[in-house]
């Protein structure tokens, strides 16, 4: 199974940065193989309301991420701990490279936070960029 992603966005970016979540827009994600189609994950869905039927399942949908040019690095380390590096990436090292912030951003979770003691937590933070 593919890890959990998360696109985040907020009206302003500093929510990020200051640990502000209730200011934040999320979506969570899981990549599926390509063979995987729109009938597949629509009988999937039936499935799960037929056994447990859970209150959120109408907000699950099916669709593709579109690829961008982004700036990514690895964070190692508790998600409340992410703000200094989001924090250079974002004031820092993309303006420097030449590029201006767009899109949502994205994390990318290689652990599993109910088996990875916090300060072992693997995580890609990923920032879409464009050309200035």
């Amino acid at each position: 199974m593919a890890p959990l992603e998360g696109l985040w966005s907020a009206d302003d970016w500093a929510a990020f940065t200051e640990r502000r979540k209730a200011d934040w827009d999320w979506t969570m994600m899981i990549a599926q193989p390509d063979w995987i189609d729109d009938e597949m994950v629509a009988e999937a869905n039936e499935q799960v309301r037929r056994k447990k039927n859970p209150a959120a399942l109408d907000r699950v949908r099916w669709a593709q991420h579109p690829g961008h040019r982004a700036a990514q690095v690895l964070h190692v380390g508790p998600y409340d701990a992410e703000g200094p590096l989001i924090a250079e990436m974002h004031d820092t090292v993309i303006p420097d490279a030449g590029y201006a912030l767009m899109g949502r951003h994205h994390e990318i979770y290689l652990s599993d936070p109910r088996k990875t003691a916090p300060e072992k937590l693997r995580t890609i933070l990923r920032q879409p960029v464009r050309p200035v």
